[in-house]
């Protein structure tokens, strides 16, 4: 069978690497690099050359079953790495970070201040009340209205909880408020941050995330066509054609689109009710992510430093701010310290700007959710499959498992 496979982020490399035995597989990319959110730049120190993740970064033990089944079976090593979240805002005057207790108080005025203790009461309080939300799927009271009924703090939410959601979903803050509670709260739990002990053990790929993606890509060859952007494809009872930008129609067989939902429903000729539906369900927040090498975007107190660092800024933007310190994230080994920033780019000293790169994440609504439940109405259907993360939270593991889920109609598994 002749596949067209659009995309080569995650689900389409998977999809990919999985069908191309028994089938003759092409795979088509609007970037000049594959891999998509998987992004691995090459940066040049003094001290020697690091590989630095600006997407992909991290995954952990328990919740990434399917992709570390994948990097087990290209070979693909993997290290320990360290997933601690600082907060601060512009001024230093408010800094924190919780990795220890000499972080949490890492500006040592937080001992003896009433709000920032109400701040870690709130914090014991969420730990032992909001677990009840897990199970509810997606239903149940917003995280706003959850917060507000609950009666938490400002210093609460606005320093901690939102915060941590915004920059766990690379989400505006401020749409953190329609944001169902019970997502949080089973992201919380599934991750072990209910508590101080049963958390996941964190990892990241050795020498970079993109090791993963040239094991895939290495054998595909010519079959794999990058800084080629598909503007159509259409579908007929006998095949369907796909048509990259500036080029002439092309036959397959039938074609998995491995893009975010609404690339793929501009790309389709003629769109059923359903695919408006579903593929126009899940909005997007574009960031911009920064990777350089400006310590100033870092806590100004070494002791709040942590991997991810949340940046509270005195004019509210619609977009989630955040610092993460790779060298803490990738074990590099470096006096210069390497960031990657979403969203403050006019901060950054343009000296030590390595490369800018632009990112869309998706947004998790209850409209969004619902129409994940409709997958059979859509894929697999009129010669057409779908993957690709925003079929589940957004995260590596969700877009290997829509791919998964695309690769049993033609009988292959990771584990054949």
């Amino acid at each position: 069978m002749r596949l067209a496979v659009v995309g080569a982020g995650v689900s389409g490399l998977v999809c990919a690497h999985l069908l191309r035995d028994g089938h003759d597989v092409t795979v088509f990319e609007a970037n000049d690099y594959p891999g998509g959110h998987t992004n691995t730049v090459r940066v040049d120190t003094a001290d020697e050359t690091h590989w630095v993740d600006t997407g992909f970064i991290v995954l952990n033990d328990r919740n990434y079953p399917n992709f570390e089944r994948l990097l087990e079976r290209l070979g693909v090593a993997t290290q320990p790495s360290n997933m601690s979240f600082s907060v601060s805002d512009q001024d230093g005057g408010l800094e924190y970070s919780g990795a220890s207790p000499n972080g949490l108080f890492a500006d040592r005025g937080n001992l003896v201040r009433p709000s920032f203790l109400r701040m870690v009461r709130d914090l014991v309080r969420f730990n032992r009340q909001a677990p009840a939300l897990v199970g509810l799927n997606g239903s149940g009271p917003s995280l706003g209205a959850y917060l507000d009924e609950g009666g938490y703090s400002r210093e609460f939410i606005d320093h901690l909880i939102v915060p941590q959601a915004s920059a766990v979903w690379s989400a505006d803050p401020t749409q953190m408020w329609s944001f169902p509670a019970s997502l949080l709260a089973e992201f919380f739990a599934n991750h072990g941050m209910f508590g101080l002990t049963g958390r996941p053990l964190w990892r990241t790929v050795v020498g970079g995330s993109h090791r993963y993606v040239e094991k895939i890509t290495e054998p595909l060859g010519e079959r794999l066509r990058l800084s080629t952007p598909v503007r159509g494809v259409e579908r007929f009872e006998d095949r369907v054609e796909v048509t990259p930008s500036g080029g002439e129609p092309e036959a397959f067989d039938e074609v998995v689109l491995a893009t975010h939902s609404d690339q793929a429903l501009g790309m389709l000729a003629d769109p059923s009710q359903a695919e408006v539906e579903v593929l126009g369900a899940i909005p997007y927040q574009p960031n911009e992510a920064v990777l350089h090498t400006d310590r100033s975007l870092l806590p100004k107190r070494r002791r709040a430093w942590a991997s991810w660092n949340y940046h509270l800024l005195d004019e509210p933007v619609a977009q989630t701010t955040v610092t993460y310190h790779m060298n803490n994230l990738q074990s590099l080994r470096s006096d210069t310290q390497m960031c990657v920033t979403l969203n403050r780019s006019e901060q950054i000293d343009p000296d030590k700007v390595v490369t800018k790169i632009q990112y869309a994440h998706p947004v998790y609504t209850r409209e969004g959710m619902a129409a994940h439940g409709r997958w059979d109405e859509v894929s697999g259907v009129n010669r057409t499959h779908y993957c690709g993360a925003w079929w589940g939270y957004g995260f590596h593991e969700d877009g290997v498992n829509s791919a998964l889920k695309v690769c049993e109609r033609f009988d292959r598994s990771l584990v054949t």
